[in-house]
């Protein structure tokens, strides 16, 4: 068996002591210290420096959000105006086409009126004919 003995709780608070103090005077001579104060002013200027390059890093960010935004609207406004010049295109192709149909529609009209007009001539003509066929049979008779 091993001989080791457990430490009172007196010795481990006594211990907890000694090691709290030991790092106080560990932490008091690093704040006395020039170097450690030479690194923090330099870690200060590192961390303003840092800070200063992401406020620019944002801003140029910032920046280049606003010019495709820009970019983008100007895009747009140029679609539109396509689409407003094709829809009068369109409109005009229509209205072009409309009026190829009201002519054809008004030649077809005179075409069948016409066409009406020689059927009835020669119903006419085959009345008349058959009027004077009967008349000349009546004095025939």
């Amino acid at each position: 068996m091993s001989n080791y003995e457990a430490p009172s709780f007196q010795q481990r608070q006594h211990g907890a002591a000694e090691a709290k103090k030991a790092m106080l005077g560990k932490y008091r001579a690093t704040v006395e210290d020039p170097e450690v104060a030479r690194i923090r002013e330099r870690n200060a200027a590192v961390s303003q420096a840092s800070a200063a390059r992401r406020a620019e890093r944002q801003a140029e960010k910032a920046r280049l959000e606003a010019e495709r935004a820009a970019a983008a609207e100007a895009e747009a406004e140029r679609q539109r105006i396509l689409a407003e010049e094709a829809e009068q295109a369109r409109l005009a192709e229509a209205a072009a086409e409309a009026e190829r149909k009201a002519a054809m529609l008004v030649e077809e009209a005179e075409r069948e009126a016409a066409l009406m007009l020689e059927q009835k001539e020669a119903r006419d003509a085959r009345y008349k004919a058959r009027k004077a066929a009967k008349k000349q049979r009546r004095k025939g008779i």
